[in-house]
């Protein structure tokens, strides 16, 4: 009884342990470039609750996910505060935050307000979405009369205009 106890225990000291499987690496998650216009919307509420332009820059850099949008932000901040001038600013940007720095310029080189400019900017951008929008639709509904013509006219002659056509001919012609 000792023996097998003995046997049993040196087994399981010496048998290679079982290991369990590793799940499979998830892959990386691209985050999705945010909405220009929630862009301007946030540097808005920023200017109305009373942030310098630097400020807001750099805010908008932490809160964006990781990418040229939010490299732009803060470098575009970062060179504000050294004391460039705004071209210099946005001269490396990608082109993604064209829009709110085109809203921003005017209150940052003249002292103008900035949340007039950049309402304007969000709604200039809604109203580009609001009519590509109904231009893809009508664009839809044209590449749609094909197919539907090909489909639902056959359809139709057969359930419709045939059973007429028949009908009359076996009148015509003779039968009940």
């Amino acid at each position: 009884m000792i023996a097998i106890l003995v046997a049993t225990v040196l087994l399981a000291l010496l048998w290679p342990p079982r290991r369990l499987p590793r799940p499979p690496k998830a892959p990386p998650i691209k985050a999705k470039p945010i909405d220009e216009a929630m862009i301007i919307d946030l540097a808005t509420a920023l200017v109305s609750a009373g942030a310098a332009i630097p400020t807001v820059l750099q805010a908008l850099g932490t809160c964006l996910p990781p990418g040229d949008e939010a490299e732009d932000a803060m470098r575009a901040s970062r060179s504000l505060l050294m004391g460039a001038s705004w071209e210099e600013a946005w001269q490396t940007s990608s082109g993604r935050l064209s829009r709110l720095s085109a809203a921003l310029e005017p209150a940052w080189v003249d002292g103008a307000p900035p949340v007039v400019m950049l309402r304007r900017a969000a709604a200039s951008v809604r109203a580009r979405r609001l009519k590509d929008a109904q231009e893809a639709a009508a664009r839809l509904g044209v590449r749609l009369v094909l197919p539907l013509g090909l489909c639902f006219l056959p359809a139709f002659f057969l359930i419709g205009v045939a059973p007429v056509i028949i009908s009359m001919g076996m009148m015509v012609f003779g039968g009940r």
